[in-house]
């Protein structure tokens, strides 16, 4: 995408929010084709976002109403009834064309995400490649999932069972800043294949990113109205709830609880990924060439602002002291910087209340008696909303950072004595998304994470192969969540099941209802017999 100050990519210099003519990173007519695609009457006001490398302002969207929601969900609903009535082959066509779109047109989304989130563009470009991975799992997957299955009736002869699955209808989505194109896409993309429709409620801070995915998705033949997407906060976000048949949140716990109990009021289910205090378990037999450059990422990536981030680094302490000395220096190394390009290791944190969430966690920490083995630092020096990446050790238990979510480039070190000792630790908590083990003995480290209480866990990695494994479920167990994204699951979380139950031998006099006319006991004789027979047959 041009912007309004193209160069090398570096936005250090590109514009000083103190100039009044400095309006817009991005000027009007450049968003203007992807604005349009909110659904507004612009009755109720614009959001300006703001460049988190910098602070100024970045581009003005129009928000949409309650009516505005009420207005796409019903337009949805209306095209949804089409979409579901064509054969699975084409609407797989229109997102298999998606996942070549994202990856032909990637350096768009790509300044987009940057801008709009802060991350560096390595980072960004994880979210490009997930959704490449993503449409083309489901693509060559939805048939597997969504077919018919033949079942045991309950008298296997005279009894025939087909089982179905129907789309939910709207499946509305309420998707968080830090991964603005996955966390809009991962789920849509499984909700379409299975036959719904999808109305999309951003983060008001990444709206743009969301709105290129509806471009996107135009572009590769979805028909109208069967993505929508509604702009604003959180009263946008509760009436969408309250008009979809399905919800998919990703965010807070807190608010993941207010969702989930409006959802059961209204008795439709509910797919929620909330909050985490992830662990990495670095075991005494780990191989450190490769476990440093892996914690490293797994800490570390989108300045900490990941759900499967690992904010807990549990050492065991025959190498704890080893792995701490290569650790911390390449933690150090790490640059931090604003440029459209590759050359950075870490972007920004992407607000001012995000960096006051982070700072006011290290600082608690310290004040409490814990030690900073490197940053604890705001890098102001960089953009306003800079935080050096940071390692914490001595943390005590009543510091915020030891048991709450950070959300950031900060991570605390336990040592442990034993495996014992570090799987005790790493369930030391209410949540439980994703856990890290590293271990050159794989199949003692899966022995472990079956013990360890988290929706998943990775054996020698941070959170890529995790996530990426495209036909795995993902989710939380505890407070981090309910229902699973990815894998088979995603499509039963936005299907209902239908049992077709048909007795056959009917018109030939060969029944249940028959067998009662006998009238007596021999209905039950019979009956008894059969189940005996069944029974010694092993028949299920």
């Amino acid at each position: 995408m041009a912007t309004a100050h193209e160069g090398d990519g570096a936005l250090g210099d590109v514009i000083d929010p103190e100039l009044p003519a400095s309006t817009y990173v991005l000027e009007p007519e450049i968003v203007a084709p992807l604005v349009r695609r909110v659904v507004t009457s612009h009755g109720a006001g614009t959001h300006r976002s703001e460049l988190p490398f910098t602070g100024a302002p970045l581009a003005a969207v129009p928000l949409s109403s309650p009516q505005d929601v009420v207005g796409a969900t019903r337009a949805a609903r209306a095209a949804q009834h089409d979409w579901a009535a064509l054969p699975l082959r084409e609407r797989a066509r229109v997102l298999d064309r998606l996942g070549v779109l994202v990856l032909e047109r990637q350096s768009e989304i790509l300044d987009l995400i940057q801008m709009e989130s802060g991350k560096s563009r390595r980072n960004a470009f994880e979210e490009v490649a997930d959704i490449a991975q993503t449409c083309r799992h489901f693509v060559r997957r939805a048939e597997r999932y969504l077919a018919d299955r033949r079942e045991p009736g309950a008298l296997s002869v005279l009894t025939g069972v087909r089982v179905h699955r129907r789309p939910v209808g709207v499946v509305g989505i309420i998707a968080p800043w830090n991964f603005p194109l996955t966390l809009a896409l991962s789920e849509t993309v499984p909700a379409l294949l299975a036959g719904n429709a999808v109305v999309l409620k951003p983060d008001p801070q990444t709206t743009l990113s969301a709105l290129w995915a509806s471009e996107l998705l135009a572009e590769a033949g979805l028909p109208d109205d069967l993505f929508a997407v509604v702009a604003g906060g959180a009263d946008i976000g509760a009436e969408l709830v309250d008009h979809v048949d399905h919800v998919a949140f990703t965010g807070s716990t807190e608010t993941g609880r207010k969702i989930a109990a409006r959802a059961g009021e209204r008795l439709i289910g509910a797919t929620l990924e909330l909050g985490g205090k992830n662990p990495l378990y670095v075991a005494a037999d780990a191989d450190l060439d490769r476990a440093v450059p892996g914690v490293l990422r797994a800490c570390f990536t989108n300045a900490g602002q990941l759900c499967m981030s690992s904010e807990r680094l549990v050492l065991h302490e025959r190498i704890a002291e080893r792995f701490l000395e290569r650790f911390v220096p390449a933690v150090r190394a790490l640059t931090l910087g604003t440029g459209l390009d590759y050359t950075a290791d870490v972007g920004s944190l992407v607000s001012a209340d995000q960096l006051e969430r982070v700072a006011g966690h290290v600082d608690d920490a310290l004040a409490k008696g814990a030690r900073a083995l490197v940053g604890a630092v705001h890098r102001s020096d960089v953009g306003p909303y800079f935080y050096a990446p940071t390692v914490l050790d001595d943390v005590p238990d009543d510091a915020a950072c030891r048991h709450e979510e950070t959300f950031g480039p900060v991570v605390a070190v336990t040592r442990v004595g034993g495996d014992d000792e570090a799987v005790r630790v790493m369930n030391d908590t209410h949540f439980g998304l994703h856990a890290s083990i590293w271990s050159t003995d794989v199949a003692r480290a899966r022995r472990l994470a079956a013990r360890v209480e988290t929706g998943t866990v990775v054996v020698n990695d941070g959170y890529l192969h995790a996530w990426g494994s495209a036909a795995a479920p993902m989710g939380g167990m505890k407070a981090s969540g309910l229902g699973r994204r990815h894998g088979r699951e995603a499509i039963e979380a936005v299907t209902e099941t239908q049992s077709v139950v048909a007795q056959r031998g009917h018109g030939l006099g060969i029944s249940v209802d028959a067998l009662y006319e006998l009238g007596g006991d021999v209905p039950s004789r019979v009956l008894t017999g059969a189940l005996r027979a069944m029974r010694r047959l092993r028949m299920p």
